[in-house]
């Protein structure tokens, strides 16, 4: 192994795989971060990915596909033999897995849950049901759950036997039900471990304990884990019957996920999460559907500008100021857009309330676009020595930028209401918008004062 010390993890892992080295491989895996462990998985090809994940053993395999992405790891999954594959599956955290097959075809996560154990594929197919963005689609199926007329004694000994079973189970809490599966209450492992031994849990289970219902969206939920300081909620169906435990640290990695993937859809990464490691096609076609789009909104922008060829050739000043005009204009926008969507997020602000939303923009939108139309005018005037020219492009810039905070801050709402996403839609409709309308007022208002500006 020291002579592996020298060599990248590539290296030393693909030494191992052809030397059939299990017990150094499945050592030397344990010691990469999690961060190095995405960063191999992505250097090696399909059939070393395979070959490594079939050599650790099945459990090893689930622990290291849990550090991956789920595009990541489905897209490694999706390729490998449905009995091979269904018996790392099998081992996973219910979560982890249940993310994965969410992001496989279904013909294939079909043929995974075949193969897979009937106990561990119906957990699936239960999870699977509900929006990833809900407290069911978040929570975990592998918590300590026992009938409310259970011994202190009974529950002690069964963890006992059980050790092995339970190694990834977080133990801080057992959740107490009636024989219909009825959610009860909680009880804290210490309080359990200095109850008498003969004590049914009824007698010292605590009761006054919310539960979350399956269905509760994130934003929800992320609102009970600002107001309590818990390590998660228990998560029971329409008809009060635990299904599931909703663990804190699940719920801040939706959100962050959920943030990522809105930023990649603003930036026209349409369809889901990418990685360089995904078919180039694939990728390709995501990219397209969204740039294609955007080519016909800039030629209608452009339009406007092929309109008034004729202002712009009498004065060419105005070509060194409409890119300002629109770069500015968008840029304010989208700073309108950023608060309509982080409102939404958090419940500040409901799609309904477009009115209240476009005046608060206004305000904020006359202020910045006169300071900001000041600039660029006294710019244009020390430039050109030309007062007409500085009013020309300031009072442009002035007028778009409080159309643009207007649009920004009420366009995610509309599409909001609609139910259309508004982190894919409000970037293109904001940027065609203010583009056109800024080319239009600078032009325009050129156009107005053509005898004070031609030949600048």
């Amino acid at each position: 192994m020291e002579q592996l010390e020298t060599k990248k993890p590539k290296e030393i892992v693909l030494s191992l795989l052809e030397s059939n080295n299990v017990i150094e491989l499945t050592n030397y895996i344990e010691t990469l971060a999690s961060g190095d462990i995405v960063y191999l998985m992505s250097r090696l090809n399909k059939k070393d990915q395979h070959n490594l994940l079939t050599t650790l053993s099945p459990l090893n395999a689930a622990i290291l596909i849990e550090e991956l992405p789920d595009v990541q790891s489905a897209d490694i999954i999706e390729d490998m033999d449905a009995t091979d594959a269904a018996a790392i599956i099998n081992l996973m955290m219910s979560d982890d897995r249940a993310d994965l097959m969410m992001e496989l075809d279904e013909d294939g996560a079909e043929a995974i849950l075949t193969e897979m154990k009937p106990s561990e594929a119906a957990s699936v197919r239960k999870m699977i049901e509900y929006d990833q963005e809900t407290a069911g689609g978040l929570m975990i199926t592998e918590y300590f759950k026992y009938f409310e007329s259970t011994t202190v004694k009974e529950v002690i000994e069964d963890l006992r036997i059980n050790a092995e079973k339970y190694k990834y189970y977080h133990v801080r809490y057992i959740y107490v039900v009636s024989r219909k599966n009825d959610f009860i209450g909680v009880l804290q492992m210490q309080d359990l471990l200095l109850a008498s031994p003969n004590k049914k849990l009824s007698e010292i289970v605590i009761k006054t304990v919310m539960a979350i219902n399956a269905n509760a969206s994130l934003d929800e939920v992320v609102g009970l884990f600002d107001t309590y300081d818990f390590y998660g909620f228990p998560v029971v169906n329409d008809n009060n019957k635990l299904i599931g435990v909703l663990r804190r640290k699940n719920v801040m990695e939706a959100v962050n996920e959920r943030a990522a993937f809105e930023h990649l859809e603003s930036q026209g990464i349409v369809g889901g999460d990418e990685l360089r490691t995904m078919p180039v096609m694939l990728r390709s076609k995501r990219r397209l559907s969204w740039l294609s789009v955007n080519i016909i909104l800039n030629i209608i922008a452009a339009s406007v500008i092929a309109f008034y060829h004729n202002t712009i050739s009498e004065v060419i000043a105005l070509a060194v100021f409409l890119p300002i005009i629109s770069d500015m204009s968008g840029c304010s926008g989208n700073q309108a857009v950023a608060v309509s969507m982080r409102e939404l997020s958090l419940g500040v602000i409901r799609p309904t309330e477009v009115i209240r939303v476009w005046l608060q923009e206004v305000s904020v939108g006359l202020i910045n676009g006169v300071v900001l139309g000041l600039l660029i005018g006294i710019a244009a005037y020390l430039w050109k020595g030309n007062f007409y020219l500085g009013l020309v492009v300031g009072g442009a810039l002035a007028i778009n930028t409080v159309i643009a905070v207007s649009i920004g801050g009420t366009v995610p709402l509309l599409l909001k209401k609609m139910n259309v996403d508004p982190a894919l839609a409000s970037g293109p409709i904001l940027t065609t918008i203010t583009d056109m309308i800024g080319f239009f007022l600078a032009l325009s208002f050129a156009t107005l004062a053509l005898s004070e500006l031609r030949g600048l």
